[in-house]
């Protein structure tokens, strides 16, 4: 595989670091090629805005377009073409972040707001006309995996757990990001007690990580519903034939 790893912490020396670099060997023992995006070392900007398109200050700024028209032209900021290349490039992306606040560290966010643009991961069609999204788009034939650790013990992450199941507070990417621009969602690693680690519990982490960086390649994506694969109706409704009665997010899954 050609493996981009994004890694959203702003301390190498943490555990977020060791478990990047440790799951980096891991890869290239198996393989596969790695390629890093370090978003703290890079100092990257997370502000989308007209210096992303060359804009010119006297109109007004639609940024969906202006940053599809600057990607045709060959207008959009070096840097975010530089991520568009490492993302051409891949074939698998990792994300890897803690978890603040029920989501991921602003600098990420802003990775996404500024590199996710309208003609490249969204806003793209078939030959049909139709929206090519959840489980179709621009990033189809990409694999996904998203790495994540959090301060709070596994159970309060779990599915009756205070803070919500993992799955669940994760879904807005996992779903509404990566598998909106048609990538294949694996189930999210989930590192718990992260403030709390000692060498047996980084001992741990590190066998997990390993664990999921080994199956990568061959291991089932979470089932979720495609938009075009009959399940919905005209209004992006699941059919009431589907889960019926139920509300929950895991009526998108298969």
């Amino acid at each position: 595989m050609n493996v981009l790893w994004v890694f959203a912490h702003p301390e190498p020396r943490s555990l977020n670091g060791a478990l990047r670099d440790h799951g980096t060997a891991t890869l290239r023992r198996h393989g596969h090629r790695v390629r890093h995006s370090d978003l703290y070392a890079m100092r990257w900007n997370p502000v989308a805005g007209p210096g992303d398109v060359a804009h010119d200050p006297g109109e007004p700024l639609r940024l969906g377009p202006a940053t599809e028209h600057a990607r045709a032209t060959g207008a959009l900021a070096p840097d975010i073409r530089a991520e568009h290349a490492k993302l051409d490039w891949a074939d698998t992306l990792i994300l890897q972040f803690p978890l603040w606040w029920h989501g991921m560290p602003a600098i990420l966010k802003g990775w996404f707001d500024r590199v996710f643009v309208q003609g490249y991961a969204f806003g793209v069609h078939d030959q049909q006309g139709r929206a090519r999204r959840y489980g179709d788009g621009g990033l189809a034939g990409h694999r996904a995996l998203v790495v994540t650790t959090a301060g709070a013990r596994a159970t309060g992450l779990g599915p009756r757990g205070v803070h919500g199941d993992a799955e669940d507070v994760l879904f807005p990417l996992l779903h509404g990001t990566l598998f909106y621009s048609g990538m294949d969602v694996l189930p999210p690693l989930v590192i718990t007690g992260a403030d709390r680690a000692g060498p047996a519990e980084r001992a741990d982490a590190a066998a997990r990580l390993d664990d999921r960086l080994t199956a990568l390649p061959a291991a089932a994506p979470i089932p979720y519903r495609p938009e075009h694969g009959g399940g919905y109706d005209d209004d992006l409704v699941l059919r009431a034939d589907l889960a019926p009665g139920r509300t929950d997010l895991a009526v998108h899954r298969t």
